[in-house]
């Protein structure tokens, strides 16, 4: 199957996980609370595990152990904290009355952003290899399912109707596809392995800056414990991935 086709694929799949919010509407606050917040430790892992285990290491073996990689991996880090401080970014993975209803428009601006850089991600990962490409997939789906249970749950607490909150959240999810296929056809032009590093800075800062900090605070041992638990099986699986393929 063409790469392109692969891509295209990927991120028309991802962009389907905007209508997860529907969830949201079934289950109570606490109880989507209790399914996120682990969620959230989850993705966390599977984040640094890809980053670690996966995208850092292919680059190394694709451009050779050199300084400039671990250059490119911190530029995708500042970024993310530069999109932050001038946008004001913040991955919705709370409850809806977390949350005041101005954020709603923030929270469309930033997702589109967010699922644009998701698609070079995969994009380039798909470019270098079609395995990674299938891990990087998975890495930023496990993020990506607690991310739109959270944004659809805010934007009907914040005034919108339902339907619109799905139809413009889906909108905004569909930015990974142009991200992709935007990837796709400037690669000719640009070196796609030094991509990956970049892809990896981002996921390292989301869930350093953005995931963990949601889940370490919990004053009751028993929900630290979980929450660690699925954060080591974020690890896990991606180590796994690594260790069979």
């Amino acid at each position: 199957m063409p790469i392109l086709l692969w891509i295209i694929i990927a991120s028309l799949l991802m962009s389907l996980f905007a209508w997860i919010g529907l969830f949201t509407l079934i289950l109570s606050e606490k109880h989507l609370k209790k399914i996120i917040l682990p969620l959230v430790a989850f993705s966390s892992g599977a984040l640094l595990g890809g980053a670690f285990l996966h995208m850092i290491p292919e680059s190394i073996a694709e451009a050779g152990l050199g300084l400039n990689i671990f250059l490119i991996v911190l530029l995708g880090f500042a970024l993310f904290l530069l999109l932050e401080q001038f946008i004001c970014w913040h991955h919705c993975h709370l409850t809806p009355s977390e949350h005041k209803k101005p954020v709603t428009y923030l929270i469309l601006i930033a997702d589109g952003v967010h699922n644009f850089i998701g698609g070079i991600a995969i994009a380039s990962a798909f470019l270098v290899d079609i395995q990674l490409g299938m891990v990087t997939w998975v890495v930023a789906a496990a993020h990506e399912i607690p991310q739109e249970l959270g944004d659809f749950g805010v934007l009907v607490h914040g005034g919108w109707a339902k339907k619109k909150a799905l139809l413009f959240n889906f909108l905004s999810a569909l930015t990974m596809l142009i991200g992709g296929v935007l990837t796709y056809f400037l690669s000719g032009f640009v070196n796609v392995i030094y991509l990956l590093p970049f892809a990896a800075g981002n996921f390292i800062y989301i869930a350093a800056s953005d995931l963990i900090p949601e889940i370490k605070h919990n004053q009751n041992l028993k929900q630290n414990l979980l929450h660690f638990i699925f954060f080591l099986l974020g690890i896990g699986l991606l180590w796994s991935v690594k260790m069979i393929f």
